[in-house]
């Protein structure tokens, strides 16, 4: 059995939650220690007014990981056996990135609060940062196919599980709205809910069958730590102001031309950088670099154009 899911955050438009596709909801509930999402009762009773499986989310900051978790469970705490507990560890606004030690802390914590373990959610090439989870935790694995697969229909593709195992769930694509597929039923979604040693997730039988050795990997980081993600593809510029086409992915870089609205770029990767998706563009002379829309959390807030 499988499960469709999406994730949302204050962002969020509700046509999301209501996609008849989507059987689970997972709601950005905290960040740090200083924020909750104010969409999140709202986001968390609509899911359960349309009878979707929940889950709520804690995105790491990096700071100290007890108090995050305390945090978290605070403010949470009338919600707790109802719905699956994640904890989202990703680079961006996360101090700690790279710590190997901070998700099991705060898993640890949430455990010694509620009896239950987190699900983590974390990018196939992070696996290696949250390993030491792995007799405990089931894991939420981030790869994308590509940022503009805006359908239900899984990628054909290997997904690394690193040390689980196995992977619970697979979030395949964060372009128009994040799609996860998972692999378990109703039943086994609800025992994540629950205090109580970790479910037993089904071995993935549906292609892609997720695989702990993954030989190909379609992303690199240039030398600015910068993490690209390669995609062919063409963007369309929409907006009347036309975009800046500039010679690196910041805004600080040289402009090579502003690029008018219906001008059209091929392109040959993708990053999340400095609060904007970047795409590359190939020149005779090196590489121009084109901001494409807004992005906050490693997803994208808003398109400036259109994506062919």
């Amino acid at each position: 059995m499988v499960m469709y899911t999406v994730d949302v955050y204050s962002g969020s438009d509700d046509y999301i939650i209501r996609d008849p596709h989507a059987q689970g909801v997972i709601v950005k509930a905290t960040q740090g220690t200083g924020y909750v999402n104010p969409k999140c009762n709202h986001q968390w009773d609509l899911a359960g007014q349309l009878g979707k499986k929940r889950g709520l989310y804690h995105y790491a900051s990096g700071g100290n990981p007890v108090a995050e978790a305390q945090y978290f469970i605070n403010n949470i705490k009338n919600y707790v056996g109802q719905g699956m507990l994640v904890i989202d560890w990703e680079g961006y606004q996360n101090s700690a990135f790279g710590n190997t030690n901070w998700v099991r802390q705060f898993v640890d914590e949430v455990h010694r609060l509620t009896g239950v373990w987190c699900v983590i959610y974390v990018s196939e090439s992070a696996l290696w940062q949250v390993a030491n989870c792995a007799k405990d935790c089931a894991v939420w694995v981030a790869k994308y196919a590509s940022m503009n697969w805006n359908s239900w229909t899984v990628p054909n593709m290997n997904v690394s599980s690193g040390a689980f195992g196995s992977i619970a769930g697979w979030q395949y694509t964060g372009g128009d709205m994040d799609r996860s597929i998972w692999y378990l039923d109703a039943n086994a979604w609800d025992k994540f809910a629950k205090p109580g040693a970790k479910p037993q997730n089904e071995t993935p039988k549906p292609v892609p069958a997720p695989s702990q050795n993954s030989a190909k990997y379609d992303s690199w980081t240039d030398d600015l730590g910068v993490k690209w993600f390669k995609e062919d593809g063409k963007f369309t510029v929409t907006v009347d102001e036309g975009i800046v086409l500039r010679w690196g992915a910041t805004t600080n870089s040289s402009k090579i031309a502003v690029l008018p609205k219906g001008s059209v770029v091929e392109y040959d990767a993708f990053a999340h950088t400095g609060g904007y998706v970047w795409i590359r563009q190939p020149r005779s002379n090196g590489y121009g670099y084109l901001p494409t829309g807004r992005s906050a959390n490693g997803k994208r807030v808003d398109y400036w154009g259109k994506f062919e």
